[in-house]
């Protein structure tokens, strides 16, 4: 399994910047679809990857549409407050490749891409009335539950205590 993260529209540099360092230590490509709310060059974004960069498979696109037709055989969820199902009812193991769709931290995904997948929308479970979690950590969230479910595959498990 191949795990992906998508960001669409990202407004926050230090978030894309965490998320950038997550998807390096986990190895999980990461998408960046454009309009972005800041360059990629930005010494927010680089200073939160701090040295992972060199380590990170990186991609731009203009629009959502070009990521799922890069990759047609992909399985998508969609990770947003409005999901029906949480992340970890989800079924991660069954894909080669898995995505996991972000939006803009203002305003999340767009509401006809939820309604258009209703089935694949996913969701952290919180305390009612509580908009969402940070953008990054939400991320990590989902994405080492994707990876728990494939037994945490080309990662280490164990560490050394001195």
């Amino acid at each position: 399994m191949h795990l992906h993260i998508v960001l669409v529209e990202p407004e926050i540099p230090a978030n894309t910047g965490n998320i950038s360092r997550t998807c390096s230590v986990i190895g999980a490509s990461l998408h960046l679809v454009h309009p972005l709310g800041f360059d990629i060059s930005e010494k927010q974004v680089r200073r939160a990857g701090l040295d992972y960069w060199d380590e990170l498979s990186l991609f731009e696109y203009q629009s959502f549409d070009e990521v799922k037709a890069a990759y047609p055989d992909g399985k998508f969820f969609y990770c947003t407050t409005k999901g029906k199902n949480t992340y970890s009812e989800a079924d991660f193991t069954r894909d080669e490749e898995i995505f996991l769709v972000f939006g803009k931290e203002t305003k999340g995904l767009p509401e006809d891409l939820l309604r258009a997948n209703p089935d694949t929308c996913i969701r952290i479970p919180m305390k009612e009335n509580k908009r969402s979690l940070n953008l990054s950590n939400s991320v990590a969230i989902i994405a080492y539950e994707t990876l728990r479910q494939t037994g945490f595959e080309n990662l280490k498990k164990e560490g050394i205590l001195l």
